[in-house]
């Protein structure tokens, strides 16, 4: 009985089926897990129990179809354990993935289950040899053929005793990524900075002090309080004149699970890479990234290096300019000869701009207030796809800062459920993101359609002002905006095809276009006014944002290319990596280096994109650069045909968004394009 009272259990009598956070408790979730894993594993024994000969229908498709109860509680527990998180959450995610690792271990390890998915494959070989073409669809072969290499890739092929041993390879991966995770949002979390000082405070911008004076108050301090949450760190790094001051937070957030203590992730790294090695030689390959690029547009670790080497040759002797302009900046002002040091470059950079362009980000903050930013989002997508946002208060929401809305198409066609949760918090995790509640999916005449969310860290409300945002923080929104429009604008048959559901280098080629509208004149003329006055930005500071569109591009260019560098270092190793920490990554970092190393710091005790379970980005950091250079192009049909052109928004909806993993991410984007892409907007 107690099973059938749980909320997580029952159908969702809310609007759109959506999650009913309002009844959620934490202790919920344990037996809702164990129940939905009690009858997928009912599920898939049916399948392998058919007496039938193994089709697409009996096997392929019906493990598709399973599982449907499991993925909704994944969907909601995973996507609240990054953004609304705590002790007991963490303690119970560890225990999830465990059970969760194992129950997909004995899904792909089942001999029967891959014998029958491997004759549908097989089948569809030969048909292919002897008809030239095969009697599924195209949606089909691929979700046949992503199927079948899941399964190898998680071991089906290997002996009876190597199968146990990639199985317990996989637990213990599973376990250490969680923990790695949750140190790093333990150790951001832990470190505070409070100030009273005038002279401690000098450079700050009055509504950045008020913001610090409020987190204080929050904790019950006096004084203002800085944090390493992205607007506190962000704006402290960009204005404090006390060089000390900026030193001290750098050192913070580069030392992040770096202390030797508890939280210290070294040695965790050093073993997740050993897991990932051994994994990948008991699969046949000589390191994790020539396994994990098999899945990807780049294919290989070699291919990923000559791309990222050929934008290094272009951007670096650029960034080296800049680095040089900003040493004799701020030596002229400062009256002295200046080094310049990472904790320097934001806050010399900022200053530097508004004297070279008369711009910095106060200025524009007045024009980019939270609630007209989001409207003029909604309004971009109107404009490029004709969709509309409708808020529903009615829809359950997990926490009082989130918001829902419904899509609605042109035609005023139901389309998804969008979340949106702006402000830092305990127990969310750092940076911006897009996630799912559910996904989107069609079966027996029904079209399924997604919840989707984005998840912020953006500067909050002062006192009786609104939350103003920064440019950067804008282009955050949109970043993860264009990631949401992926799944909202979905329409596959199959949950596993749908919107994200591509390669990771092929990804983020909807989120970086987005990014684009921002420094159009025409965009931010039509839908950005001030939130006092009610005026639009005028011409001439449009112009001044277009002037400044590639200050300090090459550094931007270059920290990246560091990151994609220092992650294909940890994953092209062929044995463990038993050295010093940061020796290692300040070698596989050097040729990016444009300020002297900062002894003792590190990036990759706090690199959740690649170690923690939150982010599946291993091997693959590269894609952001990988995905910008297909934007640049998209973006240059957009620009030939008008950046409001309805024809070329059609074609990118209907060949590349709506089409998710269906197909070949390369043919996808051929047939929007009409060309293979090429780099030569980016460079």
């Amino acid at each position: 009985m107690a099973l059938l009272a749980n909320p997580l259990l029952e159908p969702f009598d809310t609007p759109r089926g959506t999650a009913p956070f309002h009844k959620i408790t934490l202790a919920d979730y344990e037996p809702a897990f164990e129940e939905a894993i009690r009858l997928h594993n009912e599920e898939i024994k049916k399948i392998v129990q058919n007496s039938e000969p193994a089709t697409f229908s009996n096997t392929v498709e019906a493990l598709e179809r399973s599982g449907n109860l499991l993925a909704r509680i994944e969907g909601i527990f995973f996507s609240l354990v990054s953004a609304d998180s705590n002790e007991e959450i963490m303690k119970l995610e560890e225990k999830m993935y465990q059970l969760l690792t194992e129950h997909a271990n004995n899904i792909m390890l089942n001999e029967e289950l891959f014998q029958r998915v491997k004759e549908v494959y097989e089948h569809s070989l030969r048909e292919k040899k002897e008809k030239g073409r095969t009697s599924l669809t195209t949606e089909q072969e691929t979700l046949l053929e992503k199927t079948y290499v899941c399964f190898k890739n998680s071991g089906a092929t290997l002996s009876k005793e190597d199968k146990e041993k990639y199985r317990n390879l996989d637990m213990e991966l599973s376990r250490l990524n969680t923990i790695y995770g949750q140190n790093v949002l333990k150790d951001t979390y832990a470190f505070e900075l409070l100030l009273s000082s005038p002279e401690e405070l000098k450079g700050l911008p009055e509504r950045e002090l008020e913001a610090a004076k409020t987190r204080a108050k929050q904790k019950e301090k006096e004084g203002y309080l800085f944090d390493l949450s992205a607007p506190s760190y962000e704006a402290l790094m960009k204005h404090s004149e006390n060089r000390e001051l900026r030193k001290k937070m750098y050192i913070a957030y580069r030392t992040r699970c770096l202390k030797g203590d508890s939280l210290d992730n070294r040695e965790i790294v050093k073993k997740i890479t050993a897991l990932r090695i051994e994994i990948a030689n008991l699969l046949g390959y000589p390191n994790y990234a020539e396994y994990v690029l098999r899945q990807s547009m780049a294919k290989t670790p070699q291919k990923v290096y000559s791309f990222l080497d050929t934008i290094y040759e272009s951007y670096f002797p650029q960034a080296q300019k800049e680095v040089q302009e900003l040493k004799e900046y701020a030596s002229k002002k400062e009256g002295k000869e200046m080094e310049i040091m990472p904790w320097d470059w934001s806050y010399y950079s900022e200053k530097l701009k508004t004297e070279k362009f008369d711009l910095n980000d106060e200025m524009l903050k007045p024009y980019f207030e939270l609630s007209s930013v989001i409207k003029g989002v909604f309004s971009l997508a109107n404009e490029l796809y004709g969709l509309t946002f409708k808020r529903n208060e009615k829809i359950p929401v997990y926490h009082p800062e989130v918001e829902a809305y419904e899509v609605f198409d042109k035609d005023g066609k139901y389309l998804a459920v969008f979340y949106t949760d702006f402000f830092p918090r305990e127990g969310k995790a750092q940076g911006a993101w897009s996630t799912e509640f559910k996904k989107q999916w069609k079966e027996n005449g029904e079209d399924s359609r997604s919840h989707q969310s984005i998840v912020m860290n953006f500067t909050r409300p002062v006192g009786e002002e609104p939350a103003l945002l920064t440019y950067y923080e804008v282009e955050t929104l949109m970043h993860e905006f264009g990631h949401a429009l992926h799944g909202i604008l979905s329409n596959t048959t199959y949950a596993s095809l749908y919107g994200t559901s591509v390669y990771v280098d092929f990804v983020e080629l909807p989120s970086q276009l987005m990014e684009n509208w921002l420094s159009q004149e025409a965009f931010l003329n039509k839908f950005f006014k001030h939130y006092k006055t009610g005026e639009k930005i005028p011409k001439e500071l449009i112009q001044k944002v277009k002037d400044a569109e590639n200050f300090n591009v090459g550094y931007a260019c270059i920290r990246q290319l560091s990151f994609a560098y220092l992650d294909l270092a940890w994953h092209t190793l062929t044995k463990p990596y038993e050295g010093d920490f940061e020796e290692f990554e300040k070698n596989a970092m050097a040729k990016t280096q444009l300020f002297p190393w900062v002894e003792n710091t590190a990036m990759g005790s706090a690199f959740t994109h690649i170690f923690s379970n939150f982010c599946s980005y291993s091997s693959k950091y590269y894609s952001y650069k990988w995905s910008e250079a297909l934007d640049a192009d998209a973006f240059s049909v957009f620009q030939k045909n008008g950046i409001f052109d309805k024809k070329t928004a059609s074609s990118f909806r209907e060949n590349v968004l709506s089409r998710g993993g269906s197909e070949d991410p390369a043919i996808l984007y051929k047939r929007f394009r009409g060309q293979e892409p090429t780099i030569d907007a980016l460079l």
